[in-house]
Protein backbone atom coordinates (compact mmCIF):
# COMPACT_ATOMS: atom_id res chain seq x y z
CA UNK A 1 0.00 0.00 0.00
CA UNK A 2 1.23 3.20 -0.76
CA UNK A 3 2.10 6.02 1.75
CA UNK A 4 -0.50 8.19 2.44
CA UNK A 5 -0.81 11.87 3.01
CA UNK A 6 0.08 13.07 6.06
CA UNK A 7 2.99 10.60 6.06
CA UNK A 8 6.46 11.22 6.18
CA UNK A 9 8.77 10.45 2.86
CA UNK A 10 11.23 7.61 3.49
CA UNK A 11 14.23 8.56 2.89
CA UNK A 12 16.73 7.52 0.41
CA UNK A 13 19.75 8.25 -1.98
CA UNK A 14 19.78 7.10 -5.64
CA UNK A 15 22.22 7.66 -8.57
CA UNK A 16 21.01 10.26 -12.03
CA UNK A 17 21.64 9.10 -15.27
CA UNK A 18 25.53 9.99 -14.80
CA UNK A 19 25.54 8.35 -10.92
CA UNK A 20 25.43 11.63 -9.13
CA UNK A 21 23.68 10.47 -6.17
CA UNK A 22 20.33 12.47 -5.41
CA UNK A 23 18.66 12.21 -2.08
CA UNK A 24 15.44 13.39 -0.22
CA UNK A 25 17.59 15.61 1.64
CA UNK A 26 18.61 17.47 -1.30
CA UNK A 27 15.05 18.08 -1.96
CA UNK A 28 13.98 18.88 1.47
CA UNK A 29 13.61 23.00 1.43
CA UNK A 30 11.28 22.95 -1.14
CA UNK A 31 8.18 21.03 -2.57
CA UNK A 32 9.17 18.28 -4.20
CA UNK A 33 6.91 15.69 -6.75
CA UNK A 34 8.94 12.67 -6.92
CA UNK A 35 6.77 10.33 -10.04
CA UNK A 36 7.45 6.54 -10.31
CA UNK A 37 7.49 5.17 -13.43
CA UNK A 38 7.18 1.54 -14.66
CA UNK A 39 9.72 1.52 -17.16
CA UNK A 40 11.64 3.97 -19.46
CA UNK A 41 11.26 3.90 -23.50
CA UNK A 42 7.75 3.14 -23.24
CA UNK A 43 4.46 5.14 -24.75
CA UNK A 44 2.86 6.14 -21.34
CA UNK A 45 5.87 6.50 -19.40
CA UNK A 46 7.53 8.42 -21.75
CA UNK A 47 4.64 11.12 -22.23
CA UNK A 48 3.89 11.52 -18.63
CA UNK A 49 7.45 12.59 -18.30
CA UNK A 50 6.87 14.64 -21.54
CA UNK A 51 4.41 16.35 -20.40
CA UNK A 52 6.51 17.52 -16.93
CA UNK A 53 9.45 18.25 -19.23
CA UNK A 54 6.87 21.22 -20.70
CA UNK A 55 5.40 22.23 -17.75
CA UNK A 56 8.66 22.19 -15.45
CA UNK A 57 8.51 26.32 -15.39
CA UNK A 58 5.11 25.86 -13.54
CA UNK A 59 6.57 23.83 -11.12
CA UNK A 60 9.77 25.94 -10.60
CA UNK A 61 6.84 28.99 -9.61
CA UNK A 62 5.25 26.95 -7.58
CA UNK A 63 8.57 26.12 -5.69
CA UNK A 64 8.50 22.64 -6.40
CA UNK A 65 11.77 19.87 -7.59
CA UNK A 66 10.87 17.67 -10.02
CA UNK A 67 12.11 13.53 -9.85
CA UNK A 68 11.61 10.30 -11.33
CA UNK A 69 12.65 6.97 -10.47
CA UNK A 70 12.36 3.99 -12.43
CA UNK A 71 13.78 0.40 -11.86
CA UNK A 72 15.76 0.37 -14.46
CA UNK A 73 19.51 1.40 -14.69
CA UNK A 74 21.37 4.65 -14.77
CA UNK A 75 22.55 3.69 -18.17
CA UNK A 76 19.22 3.67 -19.69
CA UNK A 77 18.01 6.41 -17.85
CA UNK A 78 20.39 8.58 -18.90
CA UNK A 79 20.01 7.05 -22.63
CA UNK A 80 15.74 7.62 -21.99
CA UNK A 81 16.61 11.27 -20.39
CA UNK A 82 18.99 12.81 -22.91
CA UNK A 83 16.73 11.50 -25.53
CA UNK A 84 13.45 13.54 -24.36
CA UNK A 85 15.62 16.51 -23.16
CA UNK A 86 13.69 16.18 -19.74
CA UNK A 87 15.18 19.15 -17.30
CA UNK A 88 14.88 16.66 -14.24
CA UNK A 89 16.62 13.56 -12.33
CA UNK A 90 15.65 10.34 -13.44
CA UNK A 91 16.70 8.03 -10.89
CA UNK A 92 17.77 4.55 -10.75
CA UNK A 93 16.53 2.37 -7.85
CA UNK A 94 18.11 -0.99 -10.21
CA UNK A 95 19.99 -1.93 -7.27
CA UNK A 96 18.87 -3.00 -4.21
CA UNK A 97 16.22 -3.37 -6.77
CA UNK A 98 13.30 -1.33 -6.18
CA UNK A 99 14.04 -0.78 -2.52
CA UNK A 100 13.36 3.08 -2.48
CA UNK A 101 9.80 1.68 -4.53
CA UNK A 102 9.36 -0.56 -2.06
CA UNK A 103 9.63 2.01 0.73
CA UNK A 104 6.99 4.06 -0.54
CA UNK A 105 4.68 0.97 -1.20
CA UNK A 106 4.60 1.55 -4.91
CA UNK A 107 6.70 -1.78 -6.23
CA UNK A 108 5.07 -3.95 -7.94
CA UNK A 109 6.46 -7.44 -7.08
CA UNK A 110 5.02 -9.91 -10.54
CA UNK A 111 6.75 -6.74 -12.64
CA UNK A 112 9.88 -6.15 -10.75
CA UNK A 113 8.90 -2.23 -11.65
CA UNK A 114 7.26 0.85 -9.85
CA UNK A 115 3.70 1.04 -9.82
CA UNK A 116 2.61 4.61 -11.14
CA UNK A 117 2.63 6.78 -8.07
CA UNK A 118 3.39 9.93 -7.24
CA UNK A 119 3.66 11.77 -4.17
CA UNK A 120 3.44 15.11 -3.79
CA UNK A 121 5.57 16.28 -0.64
CA UNK A 122 5.99 19.76 1.03
CA UNK A 123 9.46 21.23 1.98
CA UNK A 124 9.85 19.22 5.06
CA UNK A 125 9.67 16.27 3.20
CA UNK A 126 6.01 15.38 4.25
CA UNK A 127 3.52 13.51 1.91
CA UNK A 128 0.87 16.09 1.26
CA UNK A 129 -0.73 13.97 -1.76
CA UNK A 130 -0.83 11.03 -3.48
CA UNK A 131 -1.81 10.32 -7.24
CA UNK A 132 -1.78 7.03 -8.60
CA UNK A 133 -2.79 5.05 -11.53
CA UNK A 134 -5.05 1.96 -11.08
CA UNK A 135 -2.91 0.11 -14.04
CA UNK A 136 0.59 0.53 -15.68
CA UNK A 137 -1.41 1.18 -18.53
CA UNK A 138 -3.08 4.39 -17.33
CA UNK A 139 -1.61 8.15 -17.53
CA UNK A 140 -1.63 10.15 -14.49
CA UNK A 141 -2.27 13.76 -14.91
CA UNK A 142 -0.46 16.41 -14.34
CA UNK A 143 -2.77 18.77 -13.54
CA UNK A 144 -3.57 16.89 -10.08
CA UNK A 145 0.31 17.59 -9.32
CA UNK A 146 -0.11 21.26 -9.73
CA UNK A 147 -3.09 21.33 -7.71
CA UNK A 148 -1.58 19.94 -4.58
CA UNK A 149 1.46 22.30 -5.07
CA UNK A 150 -1.00 25.08 -5.33
CA UNK A 151 -2.68 24.06 -2.38
CA UNK A 152 0.62 24.01 -0.51
CA UNK A 153 1.62 27.12 -1.55
CA UNK A 154 -1.86 28.60 -0.66
CA UNK A 155 -1.31 27.74 3.07
CA UNK A 156 2.14 29.00 3.10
Amino acid sequence: MPLAAGQQAPSFELPDGDKNPVSLDSLKGSNAVIVFIPFPFTGTCEGELCDLRDRLNEFEKLDAKVVAITCDTPFSNKEWSAKNNFGFPVLSDFWPHGETAKAYGTFNDALGCANRSTFVLDAEGTVTAVVASDSLGQARESDHYIAALEALDAIA
